[in-house]
């Protein structure tokens, strides 16, 4: 079993943490995919790719046909781009489910799908935290979590780690050297013990489900702060989509409300289960940016 770290040279952000965690001991030359070269470390094996990253579809299908090699989970490099321009670090899980068939994908994915959330996300956004302070990097720069949004289409568990908001700190060496720090010590290639290791860790096996809230899910981030705290997705309030069932035509849908909003619940629930296997996922609502029946196959928290 091995972890997929990708990185592309189109983005900044990325290239350059890939850079700085090759700068470390313990590499050798991997295998080639598709003339894309790669890096191994102990289970770690680091891609470098030349194309945007939200196109690159199935890439854990791809490298376990091309090298025999299971792939547990895969961590993506990349850059945040947000309007406020504001100097960040961000983790978050992917997938596109509140779409529907036909609509445009203008940042990869599929309508209906999300990956399997990386159960690393909760452990190494704490991991983040700390590093970013040692390195004085706050309070520069925000270290927070994002809802799950955006591609590329794959199966295993999946969390992108990324460096915002413009080129001027996409380019920061500091950033880059804390983002390959992560890496390093998150997946244990130093000499600490990883981290965020489920199948190790899971005594507490609880696992937080986010619904409702802004893009950077600042009630969900309280609760997965604290020490022990698996979260799987989460979903802002503008992806739970729903249809005001007065405008329904049929008056036999009137009380119907209609959306894509329980689609993306299921969706998001069923892949969590898949990442956190023999998990309980505990649905954790942020009550005034949703407002939404749960069935009752989820727990509140």
């Amino acid at each position: 079993m091995v972890t997929l770290v990708v990185a592309t040279s189109a983005d900044p952000a990325s290239i350059g943490p890939a850079s700085s965690l090759l700068a470390m001991p313990g590499w050798h030359p991997g295998p080639t995919l598709q003339d894309a070269a790669s890096y191994t470390n102990k289970e770690v094996r680091l891609i470098k790719l030349d194309k945007r990253l939200v196109v690159e579809n199935h890439l854990d299908k791809r490298w376990e046909e091309a090298t025999g090699e299971t792939v547990d989970d895969v961590v993506f490099l990349s850059k945040h781009v947000a309007s406020s321009n504001r100097p960040a670090l961000t983790i978050h899980p992917i997938g596109t489910p509140h779409l529907r068939e036909g609509e445009a994908l203008t940042a990869g994915g599929k309508p209906g799908w999300a990956a399997p959330p990386n159960p690393r996300i909760g452990p190494w956004f704490r991991l983040l935290k700390n590093i970013a302070n040692s390195h004085n990097l706050v309070p520069e720069f925000e270290v927070t979590l994002e809802a799950t949004h955006h591609g590329p289409e794959i199966n295993s568990p999946t969390m992108f780690v990324e460096i915002g908001s413009t080129e001027e700190y996409w380019k920061r060496q500091d950033a880059a050297q804390a983002i390959a720090l992560l890496v390093w010590e998150g997946l244990g290639l130093g000499e600490r013990i990883a981290v965020g290791n489920w199948s190790r860790d899971n005594d507490r096996n609880k696992i937080l489900l986010g619904i409702g809230g802004g893009h950077y899910v600042p009630r969900h981030m309280d609760i997965v702060r604290k020490d022990g705290v698996w979260i799987g997705h989460m979903l802002p309030g503008y992806s739970l989509l729903m249809e005001d069932p007065r405008e329904a035509k049929s008056p036999t849908n009137s009380t119907v409300v209609g959306g894509t909003w329980r689609e993306t619940i299921r969706v998001a629930f069923e892949t969590t289960k898949l990442a956190f296997p023999g998990g309980e996922v505990l649905a954790h609502l942020d009550h005034k940016l949703v407002n939404l029946y749960i069935t009752p196959t989820f727990h509140i928290c």
